[in-house]
């Protein structure tokens, strides 16, 4: 009688329980959340959904890799990653937008809005940097398209 009562109490021990939750069943991921007091500054790209783009919102990033056959998708995302985080460390608190990378053939075009906090002289030498550093890492001829703005609230195209 008492190793049944043992037994028992160690099945019973033993048991797994699953817990089962409602689902959320909304997208959260690529949109922001409005404040209360409506002072948080979106870009025009920032401001449209995820399912916008292509509608309202251009992609990112322009290449073929992804079409079936192409030899390297995951080469080429790193690669664009790579460029997004060069690009935010070489020019530290001056990249005002996304930086939108285009794959042409064996060219990449990189293009993005920074503020014209720095002289001429300088702007020149950082775009000749990057356009030489990213040519030898990626092995193909880099082209930097970028717009200046005086002040960060041109970029601006809404509050939320």
């Amino acid at each position: 009688m008492l190793s049944s009562v043992n037994l028992i109490s160690r099945l019973s021990a033993a048991r797994r329980c699953v817990h089962t939750t409602a689902i959320a069943a909304k997208s959260q991921s690529g949109r922001y959340k409005i404040t209360p007091k409506g002072d948080r500054p979106l870009t025009y790209e920032m401001a449209n959904p995820p399912h916008q783009i292509a509608h309202r919102k251009a992609w990112n990033s322009w290449n073929t890799s992804n079409l079936e056959g192409e030899l390297r998708p995951s080469q080429t995302m790193l690669e664009d990653d790579f460029v997004r985080r060069f690009m935010a460390g070489t020019w530290h608190g001056m990249v005002l937008s996304e930086v939108i990378i285009k794959r042409q053939h064996n060219h990449v075009r990189i293009a993005a809005i920074i503020s014209r906090s720095i002289p001429a002289r300088k702007m020149y030498f950082l775009i000749g940097y990057c356009e030489e550093l990213l040519a030898y890492w990626l092995q193909c001829p880099v082209t930097l398209e970028l717009q200046t703005t005086d002040d960060k609230k041109d970029v601006i195209f809404k509050y939320i």
